[in-house]
């Protein structure tokens, strides 16, 4: 039976499946029950000056019949003291001794505060702290959460602060509300950071109700921008665990974050160079116990490719993720429609011939009258729409053709146009 343990950063737990730092993990209620269905961590609701939250707070975007495709939240950190979580926190740890229990922090940007809140943390047991440097409302208001996140002298200062009494492995929490989250993430490396985690939520507001023009949410008619987070922001989660995993000058774990729903999921974030994963929205929308379907399938998946352990596959795509000035600008793909499959809807029509390169043509077989569609792949680019608005799998192919040519990179392309040219000039010359 393939190995699930992994090891975060010196954090141990029986899976990489674990709870994000939010509402399911409030109380030591909720997570000893996260435990008991099979969770392996989990990072506790973010601990702080108590707050008070507002009414109401949530809200989703459905889309095309699925519900909660992404969320949007304005609720802050814990409204509860901190001494009644930290009771909690020993009782559950104590209770699951072999589950990664990580304790969120925020605290304002002074030196002696960070010292007192690690001190107080760690004296009841935690695994680890997660500096959250991403809340992108509330707190942000505050000078907290992303406020300091998307500076990365802040969050070098502050990580170091951690450092300086921390005795347990230190986790920094990144924001995706900036241009460059590598930044921010060689900041918190620098600061002695042992691992980093992401994605923070996105700024966002969920919508506009039609008949009241109140926002969604609201609170007695006012709204404010919130943070999205759910299936829908996880391109984006994944770009970023990537980027970072493939910079040299940050060569830290990564715990990764951003609308995962499933093992497959999953797999994506370990493959593009995260450790381990944490989850919310999923389990917002569906209980604990999706985390028995990750489990499974993620044992069957290792099994399927003759892996022991789920810490193999880590990374094993980032080499392949490099920047768009290193693809080869001779490979090509063309597109192939498979007529025994097909059902003539002509989605794929219609996309290329209205908004791609207008290289499928709609035939008429002289025998049985019947239309079809061909592909005039001299034409086709390889573009990949006419597969993607397809409702049926199989009925297209993206097929590779060979080149004739031998590889050619746009940066290469641009050193031996910068020869010719430097030639060019020599013999003006």
């Amino acid at each position: 039976m393939a190995d699930l343990r992994i090891n975060l950063a010196g954090i141990k737990s029986p899976n990489p499946f674990w709870l994000a730092s939010a509402p399911p993990t409030n109380s030591g209620y909720q997570v000893q029950r996260a435990f008991e269905a099979g969770w392996g961590g989990a990072v506790w609701k973010t601990l702080g000056e108590p707050i008070l939250n507002v009414s109401s707070r949530f809200a989703a975007v459905s889309f095309n019949g699925q519900r909660v495709a992404g969320f949007n939240n304005i609720e802050l950190i814990t409204d509860r003291p901190l001494e009644v979580n930290l009771k909690e926190i020993y009782e559950t740890k104590k209770r699951f001794p072999n589950h990664a229990i990580v304790a969120s922090l925020m605290v304002e940007p002074a030196q002696e505060k960070w010292h007192e809140m690690v001190k107080r943390v760690e004296d009841v047991g935690v695994d680890g702290l997660e500096l959250n440097f991403g809340c992108p409302h509330g707190m942000a208001e505050r000078g907290m959460g992303s406020a300091s996140g998307q500076v990365p002298e802040l969050v070098e200062k502050q990580t170091y602060w951690v450092k300086e009494v921390a005795t347990t492995p230190v986790i920094v929490k990144l924001t995706p509300n900036i241009t460059d989250i590598t930044v921010t993430a060689e900041a918190a490396a620098q600061g002695g950071a042992d691992a980093i985690s992401m994605i923070n939520t996105i700024n966002s507001l969920a919508g506009v109700d039609l008949d009241t023009w109140n926002t969604i949410p609201h609170v007695g008619g006012k709204g404010a921008h919130g943070g999205y987070c759910g299936p829908a922001v996880k391109p984006i989660a994944l770009n970023m665990v990537a980027e970072c995993a493939r910079n040299p000058n940050i060569n830290v774990p990564i715990s990764g974050i951003g609308g995962i729903s499933t093992w497959k999921d999953a797999v994506e974030f370990l493959l593009m160079g995260a450790t381990g994963v944490q989850v919310c929205t999923a389990a917002m929308h569906h209980g604990f116990k999706i985390v028995e379907d990750m489990i499974e399938g993620l044992r069957y998946y290792l099994e399927e490719k003759s892996l022991s352990s789920v810490t193999e596959l880590v990374g094993k795509s980032v080499p392949k993720y490099s920047d768009w000035g290193d693809l080869d600008l001779h490979y090509k793909v063309v597109a192939k429609i498979n007529s025994d499959i097909c059902i003539n809807c002509n989605k794929c029509f219609i996309a290329c011939e209205d908004t791609s390169h207008q290289c499928i043509d709609m035939l008429t077989d002289q025998a049985s009258g019947k239309n079809y569609l061909k592909v005039r792949e001299d034409d086709c680019v390889g573009c990949n729409l006419c597969s993607i608005v397809c409702p049926v799998n199989g009925a297209i192919d993206m097929v590779e053709v060979r080149s004739e040519h031998p590889p050619m990179t746009w940066n290469e392309r641009q050193k031996v146009l910068g020869k010719i040219a430097n030639c060019e000039v020599d013999v003006l010359k």
